[in-house]
């Protein structure tokens, strides 16, 4: 029986300059001299409930081999704090010693699913005034295998045991379409047949409204789900509360939907952080209505009530201004949803999380 490897064990300095072993395709494991079928290496590092103690299970010869081309390590959870509503924050050390946050969320469902909130980046650079990761700046990208990393260490912890049973949202920490192109080498890995097998509709990308990138993504296959955190309604007050929105202003972001090119089954998101007397007037539901034109039936506006922080002056709004809200977008056409972010008691809701060194 093949033995189990600690990812962990290697000692530090022997793995600076590889490969992440869990960023690499199976063509790409053949062409690195993989003893033995590729193929079957992937899946064995890919599929976690195959796993014996948290670790796959390579025997004696595709083990050595592979610690001597490429870095085994997987994020690790250093930090857990379970909420209330049964979702738990977490916080990851990468290799480099810097932390991230994830959340996993189990739905009560008729089919039980989990949802996990990622991270893409070590902090971020859009600078978002009500986001306690936007106080961080930006450290550094995520590698493409810190970022399928973090979907393995999970499942491994905390379940699924199968990827059928997972959904994927990309709005923890940063950008994800400042950090594209890792990315996307992720949620191909992610989709790969002979791995978790994820289909393209179980990921969603959240963007602060990066139109560069948007328009990068909409040209690229797979395909995820695209959201788009709006969260106002004018030019002056959305560059006041998300200074990307200077570079890139709403009717341009406008623009980009337009050109996405929406395939069968296919639909946006549209975030709005309802924040206590800042966007919540009556005139903000009909200008959100009215920018949004023919995306108002079909694609779901999710009104979040902002989460509070330490790193931000701003506030939730009362239940009463938040149905209210919700009402005047549903009179004028809108296909509305209040979402109630999960682990608010650990700070693990929408828009606090942060961590770093």
């Amino acid at each position: 029986m093949g033995k189990t490897m600690n990812p962990w064990d290697r000692p530090a300095p022997e793995r600076e300059g590889l490969p992440s072993a869990w960023s690499l395709f199976p063509e790409e494991l053949a062409a690195l001299g993989c003893p033995g079928s590729a193929l079957e290496t992937f899946r064995r590092l890919h599929r976690p409930w195959t796993w014996k103690d948290q670790a796959p299970v390579l025997g004696p010869v595709i083990l050595p081999w592979l610690e001597g081309v490429a870095d085994l390590r997987l994020p690790r959870i250093v930090e857990r704090q379970p909420s209330s509503d049964g979702s738990t924050k977490l916080a990851l050390e990468l290799g480099d010693g810097k932390r991230i946050e994830a959340v996993h969320m189990p739905r009560k469902v008729r089919n039980p699913r989990v949802t996990y909130c990622l991270s893409s980046q070590v902090g971020c650079a859009m600078g978002c005034t009500f986001c306690a990761t936007g106080s961080m700046s930006i450290l550094r990208n995520l590698q493409p295998g810190e970022i399928l990393g973090q979907v393995l260490t999970l499942m491994a912890d905390l379940g699924p045991n199968r990827g059928h049973e997972l959904t994927l949202v990309f709005m923890g920490m940063g950008e994800p379409l400042h950090n594209l192109d890792h990315l996307h080498r992720a949620i191909r890995l992610l989709c790969h047949p002979a791995g978790l097998g994820l289909g393209k509709g179980r990921i969603t990308v959240s963007t602060a409204g990066l139109v560069s990138g948007i328009e990068k993504l909409a040209a690229m296959n797979p395909r995820p789900n695209l959201a788009l955190s709006l969260n106002a309604t004018t030019d002056e007050a959305r560059s006041r509360t998300m200074p990307l929105n200077r570079v890139w202003n709403l009717a341009r972001l406008r623009q980009a939907l337009d050109v996405w090119g929406l395939r069968r089954g296919e639909k946006f998101t549209f975030e709005y952080v309802l924040i206590a007397g800042e966007n919540d007037t009556e005139a903000d539901a009909e200008r959100l209505s009215a920018w949004l034109g023919d995306l108002r039936r079909g694609h779901n506006v999710n009104v979040i009530p902002m989460n509070e922080h330490d790193a931000s002056p701003f506030r939730q709004p009362d239940e009463n201004r938040v149905q209210q809200f919700s009402d005047w977008l549903k009179v004028c056409g809108c296909f509305v949803t209040v979402r109630r972010s999960r682990g608010r008691d650990v700070q693990g809701a929408c828009g606090q999380l942060v961590k770093g060194k």
